[in-house]
């Protein structure tokens, strides 16, 4: 069996609509740039309040892929 190097990253995504939309979105948008995504763990969530009212559902998300030299 071959020995892999994962990294790990936090990102953070945000929705209108819900919590899960927003971990979706973070996971979205990395998987655009970055290649051999694994694993993704949301760590916390939040919301963003503007005037007493709830404007955006934010997941916090720990993000592995596997690293290469190339």
């Amino acid at each position: 069996m071959s020995e892999s190097v994962y990294k790990v990253i936090e990102l953070i995504g945000t929705s209108p609509n819900s919590w899960e939309d927003a971990a979706r979105n973070a996971v979205d948008t990395a998987s655009k740039t970055l290649r051999d995504l694994r694993i993704a763990e949301v760590s916390k969530l939040d919301m963003k309040l503007e005037n007493g009212k709830v404007t955006a559902f934010r997941a916090r998300v720990l993000l592995s892929f596997k690293y290469t030299n190339d």
